[in-house]
């Protein structure tokens, strides 16, 4: 099989350190995807969260832009309920025009944020809703073909940016094969509806100006190490990271309190994020992810590599990549 290998960059930010520090991670963490053969990076859009600093996504995207030189930049993705279509258009138009060839959009419906924040962003909670009819509208706008008489995007007019729809269930399979665009499946969290969602869209499929057919990108989390034992250290702390991200209150908890938030529950959930999650040397993380492409019937891995330090990141995505080279894929 032919698979393409891409990264998710969450811009995570870790304890002790600042989104100054995070943004600067992501551009060398950009620039060793690019050396090391990566097709794309991706940046998702979440606000409100402390250790994330994604949520100016298109803004990240135009600065890792301006350190890189080939590798793909886009959105893993834009969470268009929060967001004007023509806005998004224009943005990623710009983005376009800036690094030519190199631009995508990947959409998603939720709204990356609880109901507070997405009262501070002004949005209407069933913006949800109107994500199809959001989908058309933006589209209308980066292939010239404006669905609002009179209203066009500059920058982004004719730009055809290549849209991808973003999702964790069904709707976006049925939605994404009905537009004929890429499909984009967020297993490397919300892993249980993977493969009833990759089926239904491939069935379902219609093809469209952008997309003769199926294309399927399946996210994976990936702890690639020099050591098994430092491959399952890493997997460690960053258990004890995602438990005090999601369930610490914002609050810069010790080890031995996100421990304590683990074993009082929030371990089910944290657990279920790693149900897909190639851990170890490049030895196991290649043969993980053939299978695991092989089982899903993805033409591309998304890969969001997760460790304690940037130092271990970087080498988790150079690992992967000798790994996968090797290999052939």
């Amino acid at each position: 099989m032919s698979l393409t290998l891409s990264v998710l960059d969450l811009a995570p930010i870790a304890k002790g350190e600042s989104a100054r520090s995070s943004i600067a991670a992501s551009v060398a963490l950009a620039q060793q995807a690019e050396a090391s053969g990566y097709r794309r990076v991706w940046y998702a859009e979440h606000h409100n969260m402390p250790r994330i600093a994604s949520s100016a996504t298109s803004v990240l995207i135009a600065h890792v832009g301006a350190h890189t030189s080939s590798i793909r930049l886009g959105a893993g993705g834009v969470m268009l309920p929060n967001h004007a279509p023509l806005t998004i258009a224009e943005q990623f138009g710009t983005l376009e025009a800036m690094y030519p060839g190199r631009i995508d959009l990947g959409l998603g419906r939720a709204p990356g944020s609880d109901q507070n924040t997405m009262y501070a962003l002004r949005r209407d909670p069933a913006s949800s809703d109107r994500f199809p009819e959001d989908v058309l509208e933006l589209q209308g706008y980066l292939t010239g073909q404006s669905r609002v008489p009179g209203v066009q995007a500059v920058p982004g007019r004719g730009s055809h940016v290549p849209l991808y729809i973003l999702g964790s269930s069904m709707f976006g399979a049925h939605l994404a094969a009905q537009l004929g665009l890429p499909y984009a499946f967020a297993s490397h969290f919300a892993p249980q509806a993977l493969e009833a969602a990759v089926a239904a869209y491939r069935r379902e499929f219609r093809p469209s100006a952008q997309l003769e057919a199926p294309y399927v990108v399946a996210g994976v989390t990936v702890i690639a190490a020099d050591t098994t034992e430092q491959a399952h250290e890493h997997h460690v702390a960053m258990r004890r990271s995602m438990a005090v991200g999601l369930f610490g209150g914002g609050e810069d908890l010790s080890d031995v309190e996100a421990d304590v938030l683990l074993r009082r529950g929030a371990d089910t959930h944290v657990d279920q994020m790693f149900t897909y999650a190639a851990i170890g040397t490049a030895d196991q993380i290649g043969g993980y992810l053939r299978a695991f492409a092989a089982r899903v019937g993805a033409d591309e891995l998304i890969t969001a590599h997760q460790a304690p330090t940037t130092e271990a990141r970087l080498r988790s995505v150079e690992l992967t990549a000798q790994a996968m080279a090797t290999a052939g894929v």
